[in-house]
């Protein structure tokens, strides 16, 4: 009998099977269309009702109260109720202050969003030494009381909130949007997709695209297990199963213990299922936790899937629409995105949406500024690759490990400085480099497998996006004394002189303070 038999309820039963269709759906052959629902028409709306429609509230209404708070006309559509999960968003701490930067919390509301912290955190890879870390994930945040806080803060600010309103349809016109949703019809000068990696927005855009690669993760938040208040940011106990590497996470929870299984591959038709990886991880989550699974009371299930694109998404093609978050994908093909992706971005995206809306630049183009090439996060596609196994190659089942735990070993040698951006989604280019020059000569032999493995099209690619890394980094350099003669431009060309600026600035990593 399944382990999972016996703890999946029905609704759990139903999350699965849905996360498996949309797994299925893109692992399938041959062409999927995507239905049409963003259109163009000719005709002129006039007047509108809003400045900016944010569709998708999870994510959505912090963007949406930081533009209402600026006296901007701002309606926010929501499929269902907007109410934060009961499962914790794990962040770390410095990421939060956006929050009180942007007056969408007080000091004290931050403090009570938090709603556990870790004691400390680590980085285990079988075969290697543990490697501590601090300041990484380090606190699990409460979506319920944040989601309810921001959702206050939306609607004194004077936002207008449509729940049960899912987006429907789009028709873009030369001055304005009109957005369907629900039975409702709204129209603004901007919509803005917060919709997430499924977006039928997005899926449009992407068309028969296949993802480059695709993270898939199960976990749990259960009670039962020996006292532990420690993070593991990455750890492995196994070599490489089922064509996978088999990841996992845990955090401390207010209710309990939070445990992740990931793994890193490609959409190909032979790949084990959601269903199947959950067994792997009910399988092996007594060794991992040193805990027996009838001792555990399961409080939550999670099955997700994450997909990434080497291609940027491109919605140049329709002026007036801005994806954000996980729609846009502003993370690396490492990272699950999601709440920290959406923090490390808020800043920028809420100056920098309102400055477009003043300069009037809702163009494509324009647009699109707000979303740019970074290539330290380009780069990290190689790791990717690195940790992935193809369907049809022959490894070494000890070889991904291996990587890590040697990558990690020389990361702790150079610092905290450089372990903790990359644990945090960001890469620099010195540190990149060290690290890369320090494996090299820690295990060359482990090197040239890698070349082989990875194979010339793939290092050609990464070469290139090191180099506009290389690129990025000199011209922020530069950026830092052009502050001054850009605000005297004219708006439109401000708004595309900052927009520049800040991707010289996230693109080389210098947007994480140390």
């Amino acid at each position: 009998m399944p382990l999972s038999e016996a703890i999946l309820t029905l609704q759990d039963q139903d999350n699965l099977q849905r996360a498996e269709r949309l797994w299925q759906q893109l692992r399938s052959p041959g062409p999927r269309a995507a239905e049409a629902v963003v259109l163009r028409s000719t005709g002129r709306l006039g007047a509108v009702d809003w400045d900016v429609i944010v569709a998708g509230g999870t994510l959505g209404v912090m963007l949406a109260a930081a533009l209402a708070r600026r006296g901007l006309r701002v309606a926010l559509i929501e499929r269902g109720t907007l109410v934060g999960r009961a499962q914790e968003w794990n962040v770390s701490r410095p990421d939060l202050d956006i929050f009180v930067k942007l007056g969408l919390l007080s000091a004290d509301e931050l403090e009570r969003v938090i709603a556990s912290r870790s004691a400390g955190a680590r980085v285990a890879i079988a075969g290697g030494t543990p490697v501590p870390v601090q300041g990484v994930l380090d606190v699990g945040v409460d979506p319920v009381y944040l989601l309810a806080v921001l959702k206050e803060r939306f609607l004194v600010a004077g936002g207008t909130l449509f729940e049960h309103a899912p987006f429907v349809r789009a028709a873009v016109h030369p001055d304005g949007v009109a957005v369907a949703a629900g039975e409702k019809r709204l129209t603004g000068r901007l919509l803005i997709d917060a919709m997430g990696h499924f977006s039928p927005i997005v899926r449009q855009a992407r068309g028969a695209a296949r993802p480059d690669g695709v993270c898939l993760v199960v976990g749990s938040c259960a009670q039962g297990f020996a006292a532990d208040n420690q993070t593991d940011l990455i750890a492995s106990i196994t070599p490489v199963l089922n064509r996978c590497q088999y990841l996992w996470e845990a955090f401390p929870a207010r209710d309990g213990r939070t445990t992740y299984l990931f793994t890193y591959l490609d959409a190909h038709p032979g790949r084990l299922g959601l269903g199947e990886l959950f067994e792997e991880y009910l399988r092996l989550l007594p060794a991992y936790q040193s805990t027996p699974l009838e001792r555990l009371r399961f409080r939550r299930l999670l099955f997700g899937l994450f997909p990434s694109y080497r291609q940027a998404l491109d919605l140049t093609g329709w002026d007036r629409i801005l994806a954000v978050g996980d729609s846009a994908g502003n993370q690396s093909p490492l990272s699950f995105g999601g709440f920290g992706a959406m923090l490390r971005h808020l800043g920028r995206l809420e100056a920098g949406t309102a400055e477009a809306l003043a300069a009037d630049c809702l163009g494509g183009r324009d647009l699109q500024r707000l979303q740019p090439y970074q290539p330290n996060l380009a780069v990290t596609w190689l790791f990717q690759k690195a940790m992935s196994v193809g369907v049809d190659q022959n490894v070494n089942p000890d070889r991904i490990n291996r990587l890590l735990a040697t990558v990690f070993a020389q990361m702790e040698a150079l610092g905290d400085g450089v372990l903790r951006p990359f644990l945090q989604d960001v890469v620099r280019l010195d540190a990149l480099s060290t690290t890369l020059a320090r494996v090299a000569l820690a295990d060359p032999g482990l090197v040239l497998a890698l070349v082989g493995h990875l194979g010339p099209g793939a290092l050609a690619e990464w070469a290139g996006h090191y180099l506009n890394l290389v690129g990025y980094t000199a011209l922020d350099r530069l950026g830092a004394t052009l502050h001054g003669p850009i605000e005297s431009l004219p708006p439109p060309a401000r708004y595309r002189a900052n927009r520049r600026l800040e991707a010289w600035r996230y693109g080389s990593g210098h947007d994480l303070a140390q």
